[in-house]
């Protein structure tokens, strides 16, 4: 794991050394819009100031709004200070849990993830788009006994691991009808790819993506009877593969290969220009000649000279980042499944600051979020 930032609070109460552009300040500065769900009479500590000192006490490691409070009371005067807030007179816990309660948890997604990723740095060659991975999270610790658990909709940079925009999917809908609102946070779609697994495989989408100016690439599964149907039928035995990638981890070794067609005609998909097929062979390591095939087809409205075999293989594997660097690292790290927070907007907010402080962490170069995690605490 590369070296942690010394300072936990350099890297979100200050902007780096040199930057003087707008938009490039401290964390506070990002979340100075945000409106404040509290009376203004008696208002002690600015929203953006407490929201700030969550995010870094949830990047310490905290898990509720009582060990968030905690690292405020512990931490040294310099640093509430850094934050924008008086040593003296600094959060209580039951202010931070009020006000997390009660906060619309889409607005910080939406502007941390601004602030962000302008201040993202790769080491790695820039690709040639923005490739967005769009996916959904059940918070299974927020069910009680008279309600159900509140699920999530988020999207997330392929390459930054940043959460862009997220929504909240109530009892009443599916992530299906939450698709458009949650893209509708990200206001410049023109030129990205939009990754999507297979429930989303709808043609509504690929029209409102038309509109936004939006690349995509869908999965086809079962829910898609007659187009997977289509896809399977294609003539691919007399196509070589143009990707073939080996793999070994969680004590079995992976081949995948990826074959594509040019589709113009029989697909019965708007605006499908490229069929793609991936096939996963898996053998267990100490049982090396029991393999186990799966095949799956996508399809994109992106053509030939758009993008080169292996960028769509690598846009196919990417998307499932949201699901290995957030969700699963929230699960296994943040034991988000097992949070008892249940009132208002709590569980999505507390999502939102886990969010924050993976992203936080991704963009200087960190890959162990637990490691990082007992640093800075």
């Amino acid at each position: 794991m590369p070296a942690s930032p010394s300072s936990l609070i350099s890297a979100l109460s200050c902007p780096p050394a040199g930057v003087t552009a707008p938009g490039t300040g401290g964390l506070p500065t990002a979340l100075a819009h945000l409106p404040d769900p509290r009376g203004r009479r008696g208002v002690r500590h600015r929203l953006p100031v407490v929201v700030s000192a969550a995010v870094c006490a949830v990047v310490a490691g905290c898990r509720s709004y009582t060990a968030i409070a905690e690292w405020i009371d512990d931490v040294p005067a310099a640093t509430m200070l850094a934050l924008g807030i008086n040593p003296d007179r600094r959060p209580s816990e039951t202010m931070i849990r009020r006000l997390l309660q009660a906060l619309d948890p889409d607005l910080p997604t939406a502007a941390i993830g601004d602030w962000l990723t302008g201040r993202a740095t790769t080491t790695e060659e820039p690709a040639t788009r923005q490739a967005i991975a769009v996916d959904g999270k059940t918070l299974r610790g927020s069910r009680s006994s008279g309600s159900t658990a509140r699920h999530v909709l988020a999207a997330c940079d392929q390459d930054t691991s940043v959460v862009l925009a997220s929504t909240d999917v109530d009892r009443k809908t599916t992530e299906i009808t939450r698709f458009a609102p949650l893209l509708d946070q990200i206001s410049d779609l023109r030129g990205t790819v939009i990754t999507v697994d297979a429930l989303h495989c709808q043609r509504d989408h690929v029209t409102y993506l038309a509109e936004r100016g939006a690349d995509w690439m869908l999965t086809v599964k079962g829910n898609q009877p007659t187009l997977h149907q289509q896809l399977a039928g294609l003539p691919w035995r007399a196509v070589s593969d143009v990707t073939r990638e080996a793999g070994r981890g969680h004590g079995r070794r992976e081949i995948r290969t990826l074959k594509i067609l040019t589709v113009s005609t029989g697909i019965d998909f708007a605006h499908a220009a490229q069929a793609i097929q991936i096939r996963r062979r898996r053998h267990r390591l100490d049982q090396p000649r029991r393999f186990t095939t799966e095949t799956v087809y996508a399809i994109t409205n992106l053509h030939v000279h758009q993008a080169r075999p292996a960028q769509l293989a690598a846009w196919i594997r990417r998307h499932w980042h949201i699901e290995n660097q957030i969700h699963w690292v929230r699960d296994v790290t943040y034991d988000d499944d097992r949070s008892q927070i249940r009132t208002g907007t709590g569980p999505q907010v507390m999502a939102a600051l886990r969010n924050a402080a993976i992203g936080a962490l991704r963009i200087t170069g960190v890959t162990n979020i637990a490691a990082a995690n007992r640093h800075h605490a």
